[in-house]
């Protein structure tokens, strides 16, 4: 071993253990979760005082572990690791003894839920691979189909937080069921891996079961955007009654720049224009402030004699409802944000899709899915 060896070495252990107690911590993290979450579900069952608490019990707790100076134990999460605890059963097996015996389970210990004959991944696997930030994400995806999926790209992915966030955002899981070519979509997605009141016209979610869209080799996202905005008549029956078709990419100009409206209507029972803005991603405060510069180059510019000020409507994937609330203070409330979603693939599609990446995780994980 010459100096330049014994200095790539040195400096190699130095980042191999370094990874090993980042690691070590996050799943001592996760644990601490996952147990936290047992032992209150287990008071909800079986404690001897519960009926003293009723809704309080939450509240109550985070209380008496904030004046222990335990944290990360707020209301909010502690409900989320009651959650974890009952969606991730499994971890029960990655335990070390002198921890198990603090969770007397009795018969309450929630069993795995399976995606037909998808058994659940391996609580082991799940700790080595997923930080709690992660789970914290899939603990927001109700169905349970959807979850294990993004659960295995996740893995399979080797995703970020951020990554995994950024997927789920753009509907990765809905893209890849409008797609025949579900390798090739997978191998793309981690190739970029990060009078009468308005409020009473617009709909909220806007579910756009009329695209009838047709599979194809792979459903990327501009073409999510250009399917919407092609199928502009059933577009308008689902925003609700009264929405006339104007223009679709009308061009403004501002300041010597074009800038294009992705489509505009007039609404006869308004009697104002209303322009709606389609992204294909989670509301961001910038989406707003964009869609507001259009609102007012119109109430400026195109507002005729007996017209009211014109509407502004934002479609994304997802809201953050506190998010939105602050990006309008002060702006004008004829400005809404929406959501929508596609139709969802059909079960049997995506069951078999996720058992063959699966196979790519872990085999022991992958049972035969055949007939599913």
């Amino acid at each position: 071993m010459d100096f330049n060896n014994l200095v790539s070495t040195i400096a190699a252990i130095h980042r191999q253990t370094l990874a090993h107690a980042v690691k070590s911590v996050n799943v001592a993290l996760t644990l601490r979760n996952w147990l936290i979450g047992g032992c209150i579900h287990e008071f909800e069952l079986h404690g001897a005082d519960r009926a003293a608490y009723g809704n309080a019990l939450f509240g109550k707790i985070a209380e008496q572990l904030t004046s222990q100076d335990v944290p990360n134990c707020s209301k909010s999460r502690l409900y989320r690791y009651r959650d974890f605890y009952v969606f991730y059963p499994q971890i029960v097996a990655t335990v070390p003894p002198q921890f198990a015996a603090l969770l007397s389970t009795g018969d309450s210990k929630p069993t795995p839920q399976k995606v037909a004959t998808l058994s659940p991944l391996s609580g082991k696997l799940i700790l080595e691979r997923l930080s709690y930030s992660h789970f914290e994400l899939l603990l927001e995806i109700v169905d349970t189909l959807k979850r294990t999926f993004y659960e295995t790209e996740c893995i399979n992915g080797n995703w970020s937080v951020r990554e995994l966030k950024r997927q789920i955002n753009t509907l990765y899981f809905e893209r890849s069921g409008l797609s025949k070519n579900k390798e090739k979509l997978f191998n793309l997605a981690n190739a970029d891996a990060l009078l009468l009141a308005p409020q009473d016209i617009i709909r909220d979610p806007c579910v756009f079961e009329f695209l009838g869209l047709r599979p194809s080799e792979i459903f990327p996202e501009n073409k999510l955007e250009a399917a919407l905005l092609e199928k502009v008549q059933q577009f308008l029956l689902e925003l609700g009654h009264g929405f006339c078709f104007e223009a679709r990419q009308k061009r403004i100009l501002i300041g010597g720049e074009y800038f294009f409206i992705d489509l505009v209507f007039y609404h006869r029972v308004l009697k104002c224009h209303v322009l709606v803005e389609l992204k294909v991603d989670a509301f961001q405060h910038e989406h707003l402030g964009q869609l507001n510069t259009y609102v007012n180059y119109f109430r400026t510019n195109e507002m005729t004699a007996g017209d009211q000020p014109p509407i502004g409507i934002l479609l994304c994937t997802a809201k953050n409802q506190e998010l939105v609330q602050f990006a309008l203070a002060g702006m004008d409330n004829n400005l809404f944000v929406s959501k929508y979603q596609l139709e969802l693939p059909t079960v049997e599609t995506l069951k078999e899709y996720l058992a063959r990446q699966r196979e790519e995780i872990a085999p022991e994980n992958s049972p035969d899915v055949t007939g599913v």
